[in-house]
């Protein structure tokens, strides 16, 4: 049996750490391979693929008000 622990779930709102203006992005698919696991984040019309380390569940409020 294999145990899968992912650290966000479908259809949960993040944040990507890097982004400036801290965008809400939808989770909208997840990817098991042997590097890991990988999220998939929606923005409006465009989507990308992410690993856990690059996304935060929490708004930086401190990058936006900086910027």
């Amino acid at each position: 049996m294999m145990l899968i622990d992912n650290k966000f779930n479908l259809g949960e709102i993040v944040f990507l750490k890097t982004d400036e203006e801290q965008h809400e992005r939808i989770i909208t698919g997840i990817t098991i391979s042997h590097k890991g696991i990988s999220y998939e984040l929606c923005q409006g019309t465009s989507s990308c693929w992410h690993y856990d380390f690059e996304i935060s569940a929490t708004k930086d409020v401190l990058k936006v008000t900086t910027n």
